[in-house]
């Protein structure tokens, strides 16, 4: 009878493809073997669960009688917080003759407020272990705090203080504004600034982005407290300003401080949104070389008009730009430029988006020797990838890098109100983090593909190296007539 139930096994295990080593120990007469462990890096992904990125019951928006805006995010896992006030203007809206102003204004609201001079409010903030900035952006002025919990009295006060009452002192005006010259000087020594600066004036010569949101050393020799004064007093309104806070706070009690520190902040007139860039930028080849015989390694900068933050275009464009330049090691440029030619040890391409359209670029750097070789590679991956868009497999890829690194900007509580904020600055709709990754993945090759004539223009860049223009110059000829400027 055991005879019969083993050859019954038998005949069950070769029926089912297992063979002897498929039956139990106890028929086999072994013990089978263990299954192979596949390595955890070719295993396939866990499939995308997309989450929202706020908890709705965390997240607070109110509004002051003036026109305030509040966004608080509650989270108490730890005794500290951050707390701000953004204004919806920056350097994009300073005159280009004081370009510079709303960086000289920023580091001046630092340096003394309300009864604190420079020194005093200094060390208060340090006392508490606590954290002041003042920055601007191109499109947004922000004045921060952050420290721990028990000291949001004190600090509270503090950023009311910088926001309604700086001094703007003579002395620390005059302080700022040298140390604000001689960072300028000292950049001019970097051939990475140089290229950058020069791509900015041969786009946008003449608009407030054809120069560096530092400014430059004629426009900010000329930058004096009273127009400090007139420019913080234009951009800090509150129909104009966010207040925002992240961490261990309360939303009640933080409203209530609020409406005693804001509460009676007049609504002044707001500085006018400065005026659009231009649409279309060069209308033509043009190469600049900005001679600096000492350099063995050429700059080299590739460029033309971009898109705005709010163009509908956005999410696409992010993932085209990923798979040209954006996207590291996996990025058409860098495949082609380092990987198969060793031309260089890095190279990448950006769209500026700003609140109106900001630069594209490529920027890279080489042996002089082989700069024209370079660029030619540049224009050619370009063109490439109008012609030859990207297909399923090389867009998923880029998705997928999108969709993964998403998450890494939103960290901590502080960074996910920034976003918040950066939307509201932007007039993009509330729920964009929430439906980002949705709609990166949403995206289909044909959508980049349609785009793609629209935003690339390899036959109308402005191409800028910075390197010795004896040796340049021959190497780029062909590409059309070739500017030579000094640094």
């Amino acid at each position: 009878m055991s005879r019969k139930l083993a050859s019954f096994g038998m005949v069950a295990a070769a029926a089912l493809g297992l063979g002897c080593a498929g039956l139990p120990g106890s028929l086999s007469g072994e013990a089978p073997a263990p299954a192979a462990e596949i390595p955890a890096w070719e295993k396939p992904p866990p499939p995308p669960r997309d989450a929202p990125v706020v908890d709705a019951t965390k997240l607070h928006r109110m509004e002051l009688s003036n026109g305030l805006k509040l966004i608080v995010l509650e989270d108490r896992r730890l005794p500290r917080f951050d707390l701000g006030i953004t204004a919806r203007r920056g350097a994009s809206d300073e005159p280009v003759e004081h370009a510079g102003l709303a960086s000289y204004t920023a580091h001046l609201m630092e340096r003394g407020a309300g009864e604190r001079t420079a020194l005093e409010l200094a060390a208060v903030v340090d006392d508490l272990g606590a954290s002041l900035s003042v920055a601007s952006t191109w499109d947004s002025f922000n004045a921060a705090v952050s420290g721990l919990s028990v000291d949001v009295e004190t600090l509270f006060g503090v950023l009311a203080d910088v926001v309604l009452r700086p001094r703007f002192d003579a002395d620390e005006a005059e302080r700022v504004r040298a140390e604000h010259l001689a960072g300028l000087e000292r950049a001019k020594d970097e051939p990475e600034n140089l290229v950058r600066w020069a791509l900015y004036r041969a786009l946008y010569d003449g608009h407030r982005y054809g120069l560096p949101i530092e400014g430059s050393s004629e426009s900010v020799a000329g930058l004096t407290p009273e127009l400090a004064r007139d420019f913080h007093a234009s951009v800090f309104t509150p129909s104009n300003a966010i207040l925002f806070a992240a961490g261990d706070v309360d939303p009640a009690a933080l409203k209530r401080r609020a409406e005693a520190a804001f509460g009676a902040w007049s609504a002044g007139e707001t500085l006018p949104v400065g005026p659009p860039a231009p649409a279309r930028t060069p209308e033509a080849v043009r190469i600049i070389v900005v001679d600096r015989p000492d350099l063995g390694q050429s700059q080299i900068a590739v460029g033309h008009e971009g898109i705005a933050r709010a163009d509908e275009r956005r999410i696409a464009v992010q993932l085209l730009n990923t798979v040209l330049g954006s996207g590291g090691f996996s990025s058409r440029l860098m495949g082609r430029v380092r990987a198969d030619e060793g031309l260089t040890y890095g190279i990448g391409s950006s769209f500026g988006e700003r609140r109106s359209a900001g630069p594209f670029a490529v920027r890279t750097f080489t042996r002089v020797a082989e700069t024209g070789r370079v660029v030619a590679l540049i224009l050619e991956e370009m063109r490439r990838m109008i012609d030859d868009p990207p297909d399923e497999i090389e867009l998923g890829k880029a998705q997928g890098l999108r969709t993964g690194s998403f998450g890494l900007g939103l960290e901590t509580s502080g960074a996910v109100a920034s976003s918040l904020v950066a939307l509201d600055v932007y007039g993009l709709p509330e729920d964009s983090l929430d439906t980002y990754r949705g709609r990166i993945r949403a995206t289909k090759p044909t959508d980049v593909a349609s785009i793609a004539p629209d935003l690339l223009h390899p036959e109308r860049v402005a191409i800028v190296v910075v390197g010795p223009a004896d040796a340049l110059r021959p190497q780029l000829e062909g590409l059309g007539p070739v500017e030579v400027v000094q640094p």
